[in-house]
């Protein structure tokens, strides 16, 4: 097996950063204000995107649920046979 590289090294100071950052959404809202975002709107839209795949998939009927999977694999069969 080829040996992988990492794409950058990061010394102990930066991924402390990285991961305080990534656990606080620090990142996240700065590139909102970066963007021209309002940082809440941004928090909040995260916020119901977190919940919103399993909250719509309690609130489907079984027969619904197996539909949406069956055209989502349906659509997946049919991307990998149009790139081979």
């Amino acid at each position: 097996m080829p040996k992988r590289s990492r794409k950058n090294s990061l010394d102990l100071n930066q991924l402390a950063t990285s991961i305080v950052g990534n656990a606080t959404a620090e990142k996240l809202l700065q590139d909102a204000v970066e963007d021209g975002k309002n940082p809440a709107a941004v928090l909040l839209g995260r916020l119901g995107g977190l919940k919103g795949g399993k909250a719509r998939a309690l609130n489907l009927p079984a027969e619904k649920r197996s539909e949406i999977a069956k055209n989502a694999a349906y659509a997946r069969w049919q991307k990998t046979k149009k790139d081979k």
